[in-house]
């Protein structure tokens, strides 16, 4: 290996972590009045679907360690979001439950996610592709 392969433009990583930044900072004007981070926002999407989870669960579905999802829970539970609870047959479970709160945001948030897509100049198809593509790394 030579130095010529530490050059920025030979990174792969590079790329990806610029347009991660790009895609969820294009959330944060709509995020900020509402006081949600971009990383809410997705312990949000997982718990409109299931309504609720353990913790060990949203940790495996969103790629995050304990230690930053416990505090992020924490603060949501404070902002009336979401509840926490141990499991009576097992307390090192948490359940993690959305209350009343937390599904009204889902109608105030509905727009947001055809709003932030019109800043990626990809057309459907290669949209699709990129999807899977970042998938596929996921998985290994």
């Amino acid at each position: 290996m030579t130095t010529e392969a530490m050059k920025l433009e030979y990174q792969l990583c590079f790329p990806l972590y610029a347009a991660a930044r790009k895609i969820v900072n294009g959330y944060t004007p709509y995020f900020k009045p509402l006081g949600i981070t971009y990383t809410q926002y997705i312990v949000l999407l997982v718990l409109w679907e299931q309504k609720t989870a353990t913790v060990g669960e949203l940790c495996h579905r969103l790629y995050l360690d304990n230690g930053t999802l416990t505090p992020l829970l924490k603060k949501m539970e404070e902002k009336g979001y979401l509840t926490r609870t141990r499991k009576a047959e097992d307390e090192r479970v948490v359940q993690v439950t959305l209350t009343e709160e937390g599904l009204a945001l889902q109608n105030e948030m509905v727009s947001i996610p055809e709003k932030v897509s019109k800043c990626v100049n990809l057309d459907p198809e290669e949209a699709l592709t990129l999807y899977r593509l970042l998938y596929k790394i996921l998985e290994e």
